[in-house]
């Protein structure tokens, strides 16, 4: 730092640097520029890729820049538009680069809404201490539901967006309208009276409670207490849809699961015909590949059971005991014939050897054999031949008569 003479006094010459951060560190040691609320029109939004918000606040004298990093954006019901009236909390400080300061803001509400607002976080609080917005106690959608269970308004745009979508995706389910109010005095008593017909009357599997978007008074009746008690009583499961996306109510938290818009709460909760049909079409085809493998994994068993069976069947012994009897057949008369023959043989021999010793071929041979005639017995002995016996005598040729001397 360097330093000046001037009339004899010298003074610090500040880099640009030295001086911001001097005028950055005053506005952060005052107090109440770290805890303000400013109020004006909102003008030249910027929202980059990185999802900060740039803006500036702006009155008939004066504009402020203003800056909101991401994770306070997330909380906001909904995005600042050019032209709207808004109030910003935050802390003021100095953007040593660009040398100016700005706010640095952390909450924006609409103006004149201050009230409703700060009351929607109070009972957002005293809900969430009591655990009504605990992921443990919502209830899981069901894949197929049969029944549907609407509650809004039957002359607002959000039940013919509904019914729209429904009759697309999922033209199946049974719809009941509980029709209600969903704006005004009557909006609470309305809602909770729809929601507590259906679950008396119809217990459908799910229901949707839906609205199109408005200002934070217009969604009043969806951050009422008794709305959101009666949604957690709520026997079926509750999807809300309530607003645009960037809005959101008590019932959002309380709600089973919460859709961005009306829309949104229609697709959440049914299935696509076209993508089901294109399931179908797959598990067909599953269905018959694996049928055909079971049906060939069947016939290869069939096939080694009629083996089995082949082998350990009657018949294949009946016809193994058919061909051993045909082959003791074959050798039994083998072995008969065989016997036969021998024996024939046999015979033979003996027939010729009776023939060789035998009368006639004795007789051949010269020999006679004598008897008593006529027709006497043979005679043996000499006595039986007594002189002057007839006798008769057999040669090989044959038979003449003699007489004894």
């Amino acid at each position: 730092m360097a330093q000046l003479a001037l009339f004899g006094l010298t003074s610090p010459v500040l880099t640009v640097s030295d001086l911001t951060r001097r005028v950055r560190e005053l506005l952060e040691t005052d107090y109440r520029l770290q805890d303000v609320w400013v109020s004006g029109e909102v003008s030249n939004v910027s929202r980059p890729a990185s999802g900060h918000l740039y803006f500036t606040l702006k009155d008939a004298q004066a504009s402020l820049r203003c800056v909101m990093w991401r994770p306070d954006t997330a909380r906001l019901l909904a995005p600042p538009r050019e032209g709207q009236a808004v109030e910003a909390h935050g802390r003021v400080s100095v953007y040593e680069t660009g040398g100016q300061y700005q706010l640095y803001a952390d909450t924006l509400r609409p103006a004149g809404e201050g009230i409703l607002y700060q009351e929607f976080l109070r009972l957002k609080a005293r809900l969430e201490a009591e655990g009504l917005f605990e992921a443990e106690r919502k209830r899981d959608l069901p894949a197929w539901p049969r029944r549907i269970g609407l509650v809004t308004s039957p002359s607002g745009a959000a039940l013919r967006d509904v019914l729209h979508v429904l009759r697309r995706r999922f033209p199946l389910a049974e719809v009941t309208l509980a029709p209600t109010p969903v704006q005004g005095e009557e909006a609470p008593a309305g809602i909770i009276a729809a929601l507590q017909a259906l679950n008396r009357h119809i217990r459908p599997d799910v229901i949707l409670l839906v609205r199109g978007g408005g200002s934070i008074e217009d969604l009043a009746a969806f951050n009422d207490e008794d709305v959101a008690r009666a949604i957690a009583a709520s026997r079926s499961p509750v999807v809300s849809g309530v607003g645009h996306e960037t809005d959101f109510t008590i019932a959002d938290f309380v709600a089973d699961r919460r859709a961005p818009t009306p829309s949104a709460a229609a697709e959440i909760i049914t299935p696509d015909t076209a993508e089901l049909s294109a399931s179908q079409r797959a598990l067909a085809a599953r269905l018959v590949g694996a049928f055909g493998q079971r049906l060939q994994t069947l016939r290869w068993g069939l096939d080694e059971r009629r083996f089995e069976l082949r082998l350990a069947s009657p018949r294949a012994q009946v016809a193994g005991a058919r061909q051993r009897l045909d082959d003791l057949r074959a050798r039994a008369e083998v072995s008969i014939t065989s016997g036969l023959r021998l024996r024939r043989s046999a015979v033979g021999g003996l027939a010729q050897t009776l023939r060789a010793v035998g009368p006639a071929a004795v007789l051949a041979r010269g020999y006679a054999v004598v008897s008593l005639a006529p027709g006497g017995p043979v005679v043996r002995s000499r006595k039986q031949a007594k002189p002057g016996a007839p006798l008769e005598v057999r040669v090989a040729d044959g038979v003449f008569p003699a007489r004894a001397e």
